[in-house]
């Protein structure tokens, strides 16, 4: 079974630094693109920051210059490098993946359990 597990929200006052992390384990076959979103309170879930294996790296237009994706595709992982947080930027990040689980299968949508990221002072 895929699993997409999240790590590295919480609590950070305006103007400081999270890095949130997400592994995907499981049996699977390959995984096409990884990426971030986040939904906050009455709000709809949005793109944060994605990108296909080997491709570039789409951004938000709120978060470019302050957030920084990453993938290690050896370890199936992405990260999120959140610096100059803002209250604005409070929300329940959810890791995305697109990932085939077998060799004959077509890719299916997945997604994390969310984590929550809290700027306030």
């Amino acid at each position: 079974q895929v699993q997409l597990v999240e790590s590295g929200g919480g609590l950070v006052q305006p103007g400081g630094s999270l890095r949130l992390s997400c592994a995907a384990s499981g049996s699977f076959f390959s995984i096409f693109g990884m990426g971030w979103y986040r939904q906050a309170p009455g709000k709809q879930r949005e793109l944060v920051a994605a990108a296909t294996s080997g491709g570039s790296t789409n951004y938000a237009d709120s978060v470019k210059g302050r957030f920084t994706f990453s993938r290690d595709n050896a370890k199936n992982t992405v990260y999120l490098q959140m610096n100059s947080l803002r209250p604005e930027d409070t929300a329940v990040y959810y890791c995305n993946a697109q990932i085939r689980p077998n060799l004959y299968g077509p890719y299916g949508n997945y997604w994390g359990q969310g984590t929550q990221v809290t700027v306030s002072s």
